[in-house]
């Protein structure tokens, strides 16, 4: 963007890479399935850490925004992932503070569109981890994971039945708290806009009443995600993702952090339906994107994906319908050193569903 704008006042732009911090800030005003008409302000910083950098260095990032929508959301979040020198130590902070009235469909993979209603909620997230590097791309730490909920009520919920949620156990407030115990695969080139290598997350949380949860149970993420460059200047990726969230033994999760489409950690799969559409105790998710620049100098990029995801049926462990998804996106290159994009993305599902999804930084 800085190289365009420089066209204008025939400033010659910048070739190399020659500072520790990039930084990308976008005020912005659009529409989203979840949100409706909203306006944002995100900023992402790519940033190496030391006072002199190493060649194998892994850049770190700070993502934030603040966002504001035509349902009275407030969205802010403060997500970080911090590798010190040498990488021997990757820092993950996820904070967030959420007034996020949303729209519910009920439990299942195969819960009716038409049954939707809103659950208003005021939601605090603090989830914090320390990696250390066991082998090179290979790190293993603890984290602490706090979630409380309060302020919890449905809204116009359907008259004459007893709803999912309440069957499933309303409560005006929820507390889950836990340690997470986290083994991290991270070969990428780039952990802003990877070209190659590999990422794997896997994480098991169980949630304890002695740290303050209303009731103990068990959760376990299993990420991988493959980066696979289709030419010589890896500027042409096909990237593939599998998120698979799952219930583990006997315990009962809060119905408001069950599995559910779109409330991963960046809210980002299931690109073609609305934010939990589908609500289980186990959820299993494939995606994959093709990537490609449209212009010579990467300003003006596209993708077109496709995904699938499978939920278990009402409150049991049985996988019921798999609901597929597709469509295409551009990108819009925020700065060349970190790779940041603009993305902006339009896809659709079944029954109907469609719609536009926006982030900065790559959907995964």
């Amino acid at each position: 963007m800085v190289d365009w704008l420089h066209g204008f006042s025939h400033k010659k732009p910048g070739r190399r890479d020659t500072s520790t911090y990039h930084l990308s800030v976008v005020p912005a005003a659009g529409y989203s399935l979840q949100t409706g008409l909203a306006g944002v302000l995100s900023a992402n910083l790519g940033f190496y850490t030391g006072a002199h950098r190493e060649p194998t260095d892994k850049i770190s990032s700070l993502l934030t925004s603040i966002t504001y929508s035509q349902y009275r959301q407030i969205v802010f979040p403060v997500q970080t992932d911090i590798w010190t020198k040498n990488n021997r130590f990757n820092i993950i902070t996820d904070w967030r503070y959420l007034a996020y009235p949303s729209t519910t469909f009920g439990l299942g993979g195969g819960s009716d569109i038409n049954n939707g209603y809103t659950i208003n909620f005021k939601y605090i997230k603090l989830h914090q981890a320390v990696l250390a590097k066991l082998l090179p791309g290979i790190y293993a730490g603890l984290g602490l994971f706090y979630d409380h909920f309060w302020n919890v009520q449905q809204v116009n919920p359907p008259t004459g039945v007893k709803t999912d949620f309440e069957r499933y156990g309303l409560t005006n407030t929820v507390t889950a708290a836990g340690p997470a115990f986290r083994l991290l695969l991270d070969t990428r080139n780039n952990q802003i806009a990877p070209n190659g290598g590999w990422y794997g997350n896997f994480v098991y949380h169980p949630s304890v009443t002695w740290l303050g949860s209303n009731n103990n149970w068990q959760s376990l993420l299993l990420e991988m995600r493959k980066y696979i460059p289709l030419n010589l200047s890896g500027k042409t990726v096909l990237a593939l993702w599998s998120y698979n969230w799952l219930t583990t033994g006997s315990g009962k999760p809060p119905y408001l952090l069950l599995p559910s489409t779109g409330w991963d950690d960046f809210y980002n799969t299931g690109r073609g339906y609305v934010q939990g559409r589908y609500r289980g105790r186990d959820m299993l998710y494939l995606e994959s994107e093709y990537r490609f620049d449209l212009t010579r100098n990467g300003l003006l990029g596209a993708v077109v994906f496709a995904n699938a995801q499978s939920f278990s049926k009402e409150i049991t462990k049985q996988l019921s319908v798999i609901a597929p998804g597709a469509g295409a996106g551009l990108r819009l290159r925020l700065n060349k050193f970190s790779g940041a994009n603009l993305c902006i993305d339009y896809g659709f599902g079944m029954e109907g569903s469609k719609g536009v999804f926006v982030n900065l930084g790559e959907v995964f």
